[in-house]
């Protein structure tokens, strides 16, 4: 299956990959799966602000993602991503649908997707 995340930016997704209803279903369970810690997103890097870490794109693989469409409002569209770093650190990246697409870099982008090395 393809998921189109923004315009000229396609995922391949593993048919195996857990779905969910909400994005409140999602977060809980990967929270529960040990993605405990939150992250956000900056043009070069990913940033896990109460931990005072930065990870680059070689720092750091998409384990799974997951796209919520609002049911009466496209601006409550997200995009979630559970996210490991080379350091062991596990957490989510919350981002509005395809909004990051115009302010990070392309290696960024590309680096936003689930990632053959974690086996996803």
């Amino acid at each position: 299956m393809f998921l189109l995340l923004s315009p000229g930016i396609i995922l391949n997704v593993d048919y195996t990959m857990k779905t969910y209803d909400t994005l409140t279903q999602a977060i809980t369970a990967l929270k529960n799966a040990g993605y405990n810690n939150d992250f956000n997103l900056h043009p070069e890097w990913i940033e896990c602000p109460p931990l005072q870490l930065k990870f680059g794109p070689a720092e750091f693989h998409v384990d799974e993602v997951h796209r919520f469409e609002g049911m009466n409002d496209p601006d409550d569209s997200a995009v979630l991503f559970a996210i490991s770093s080379t350091a062991g650190v596990k957490g989510l990246l919350i981002d509005a649908y395809g909004a990051y697409a115009e302010s990070v870099s392309p290696l960024m982008i590309e680096k936003l997707k689930i990632d053959s090395q974690t086996g996803h």
